[in-house]
């Protein structure tokens, strides 16, 4: 089973308005690479000369965020929680972030759980095709309640647990470099890593559906867009309509929607409700609206291509 990039975001102009005695010194700088195995890109307007810096700083903040949350890599903070069952003392970044995924779970009714990594596994040793026992095993793993916190550390409450943070890390790593940069000087930025978050001035982000292409573009200044398609990816073998998005309750229930685009003020908050939304109803989705004030409007597209805008 080859994984491919889970969001279909595309870029389709980023601009500031300028005029043209700024245009020389105004001019954008790009940096592309990749960032927790994914392809990420970075785009700065201001003053070139500090440019270089505020980009090494940037790319220093990536790798640090990679030491704490890949999965690929056997020292990483998640990846040492999962072999131990617990982590302690825990970096302050880690907490932070499964202190977020507390929070996506809440505010989706379970629908977002890491704790979902047991499953992913079976599925990618199975080749997709998990027997059922297997399966429910797998399942019953899925168990955020079962995550504990702590003030230096965090541990699982049943043998065999394990969390992924791919639905959210990037998302994470997307709001700290756009921090790193605006330290540096940079606050009208473009970061790119899986998730887009806008700093200051007036950008345009393509929203694409792996089915559709291209369905809309999103104004977004100050603020995060992360999208999700679960048809990006099938799991089970044979079954295409089960995506790479699983419902932890009911793992080979199909998701509502073929992409799920969030704007939020965080792209951590964006990127989690992105992936529990696919599965979520359209009155659900306006509760959270309603409920969550970080969260600014979701863009909906169904099987059929049609797309829904809230908020």
């Amino acid at each position: 089973m080859t994984l491919s990039r889970r969001r279909f975001l595309a870029i389709s102009a980023a601009s500031m308005a300028l005029g043209p005695a700024a245009a020389l010194a105004e001019a954008p700088v790009r940096w592309r690479g990749l960032a927790l195995g994914a392809e990420a890109e970075i785009t700065l307007r201001g003053d070139r000369r500090r440019a270089g810096r505020a980009l090494r700083e940037a790319k220093r903040e990536i790798r640090r965020i990679e030491r704490l949350f890949s999965l690929y890599d056997p020292d990483s903070g998640l990846s040492r929680l999962n072999a131990a069952g617990r982590l302690a003392p825990a970096d302050p970044d880690f907490l932070d972030l499964l202190r977020i995924c507390g929070r996506v779970n809440t505010a989706s009714d379970g629908l977002f759980d890491p704790s979902i990594q047991p499953l992913w596994r079976l599925l990618a040793e199975s080749r997709g095709t998990p027997t059922a026992s297997a399966l429910a095993r797998a399942a019953a793993l899925a168990d955020w309640s079962s995550v504990s916190l702590g003030p230096d550390g965090v541990s699982f409450g049943r043998p065999g647990m394990a969390l992924t943070l791919n639905g959210i890390a990037q998302g994470h790593a997307t709001d700290r470099v756009t921090a790193v940069l605006a330290e540096q000087g940079f606050a009208a930025s473009l970061v790119n890593i899986g998730e887009f978050r806008a700093g200051d001035g007036d950008w345009r982000i393509g929203v694409a559906d792996p089915r559709r292409g291209l369905v809309a573009a999103q104004a977004l200044s100050n603020a995060a867009v992360a999208t999700s398609s679960p048809g990006a990816l099938s799991l089970l073998a044979g079954a295409e309509e089960v995506g790479h998005i699983l419902d932890p309750a009911r793992p080979l229930r199909p998701a509502l929607w073929s992409t799920a685009s969030v704007v939020a003020r965080n792209a951590a908050l964006a990127d989690g409700l992105s992936t529990a939304m696919t599965f979520m109803d359209p009155s659900a989705i306006r509760d959270l609206l309603a409920a969550e004030p970080d969260l600014v409007s979701v863009l909906l597209v169904d099987r059929g291509g049609a797309v829904t805008r809230l908020g």
